[in-house]
């Protein structure tokens, strides 16, 4: 079992997100108040804070947030997901992946500063089946694989 140790939104697509501590996570839409959210097979993003600190260790000044994701996990293998495992975040919300790391046509600022991002490869994108409140510290559980 992992845990929230971030909850990220933004206004505007293509940008960093901010850590805002808490959220909804609204069913068959997403992270409420993110620019993201919506009726599509990405609605929420989750990338874990050991992903993050991989490009820590290459030098950038780095933190959740900074790659898009919404949810910043820590403890939870994101790596040794596949699309249709689903995930308990919280009490109440339930999330099924539905694709791991994605392409970047464009080459974002991290990685013109690092030679590489770690988002196409680590991230995961989550479709929200059942809804709830997300926050810093929630646990989040593998429950079907």
């Amino acid at each position: 079992m992992g845990r929230i140790v971030a909850v990220c939104i933004s206004e505007k697509k293509g940008q960093r997100k901010k850590n805002v501590g808490k959220g909804e996570l609204v069913p068959q839409h997403g992270l409420a108040g993110d620019a993201h959210a919506g009726p599509w097979h990405r609605q929420v993003s989750l990338l874990a804070l050991e992903s993050i600190r991989k490009m820590q260790a290459k030098g950038l000044k780095v933190g959740p947030g900074d790659f898009a994701e919404n949810l910043t996990t820590e403890g939870l293998d994101l790596t040794a997901l596949k699309p249709g495992d689903k995930l308990k975040i919280g009490s109440q919300a339930l999330v099924e992946i539905t694709q791991i790391g994605k392409v970047c046509h464009e080459r974002c600022a991290i990685y013109y500063q690092a030679g590489d991002c770690v988002m196409p490869r680590e991230g995961i994108f989550v479709a929200v089946l059942q809804g709830g409140p997300v926050q810093v510290g929630d646990p989040v559980e593998v429950v079907e694989k």
